[in-house]
């Protein structure tokens, strides 16, 4: 079962992108970010033309995630758990059922910038239940996995310039700390546990020719379960798509899973 998390930064803008990039990469699911498109907008169609089944969960111009997967979906939920008020729409989880059940969680996690300020606290809050949630999912000893765009840069390595970084919301050492206890449950860093090499990144900003110069940090992750990461064969980035016409400034990272 391959998995990928792809930030596509406007699904009206990178429709044709994603979708050449789906039927290239064949993914049996997507989990998606920033669509920034309420749910009657998203282009459905163009997506179960190719066998995938939709799930979103849908903004206004902003945020918004959502899930295309060819195989049968259960169980789906909206909204991470915590925190009524949150009208924001950063989380969208279901069980995929192929040979066997994963949970999928996929996420958009808030930049948090600028920090300090009510955006960054309000990063920090949204961290504090993602460990709530984490901690329940490994409770209930499941085949499980939180993907998405997790504007955290866990490491120096993750980024071509960190000392650029020491001050932005992605890279505090708030940030790193939230995200660190986290992993620390006992989750497993897929693409680290694939490929210890820097330079390996997920995102290239528009400006200042980044992309050209590999100027770039890595963002976007997929967290595993101890019996989601038992499956794991594979976990790698498609770095080269941010080359081509109308690009997103994010790549998909996907995991290979023996399920």
């Amino acid at each position: 079962m391959k998995i990928a998390t792809f930030n596509i930064n406007g699904i009206k803008a990178r429709a044709q992108a994603l979708s050449d990039w789906l039927d290239e990469a064949q993914p049996d699911v997507a989990l998606l970010q920033e669509i920034k498109s309420v749910d009657e907008n998203f282009p459905r169609e163009m997506f179960e033309d190719k066998g995938y089944n939709v799930e979103t969960h849908g903004q206004k111009s902003f945020n918004g995630v959502a899930i295309l997967s060819k195989l049968p979906l259960e169980d789906v939920s909206r909204g991470l758990p915590g925190d009524d008020s949150d009208e924001q729409a950063r989380w969208i989880e279901a069980t995929v059922v192929g040979d066997r059940a994963v949970r999928l969680c996929g996420l958009y996690l808030p930049n948090g910038n600028p920090a300090p300020g009510p955006k960054y606290d309000y990063k920090l809050a949204w961290m504090e239940r993602l460990y709530t949630r984490a901690q329940d999912l490994l409770a209930s000893e499941e085949t499980a996995l939180m993907a998405g765009d997790y504007n955290i840069i866990p490491q120096p390595e993750d980024a071509k310039r960190p000392d650029a970084w020491r001050d932005d919301a992605l890279f505090r050492l708030e940030s790193r700390t939230a995200f660190r206890r986290i992993v620390n449950l006992g989750f497993t860093d897929a693409f680290r546990a694939r490929n210890q090499a820097p330079e390996q990144y997920s995102f290239w900003d528009y400006q200042a020719g980044a992309w050209n110069k590999n100027d770039g940090i890595r963002i976007d992750h997929i967290l595993m379960t101890p019996q989601c990461a038992d499956l794991m064969t594979d976990c790698r980035i498609d770095a080269e798509i941010r080359g081509r016409e109308k690009p997103s400034d994010h790549v998909p990272v996907w995991v290979e899973l023996a399920a």
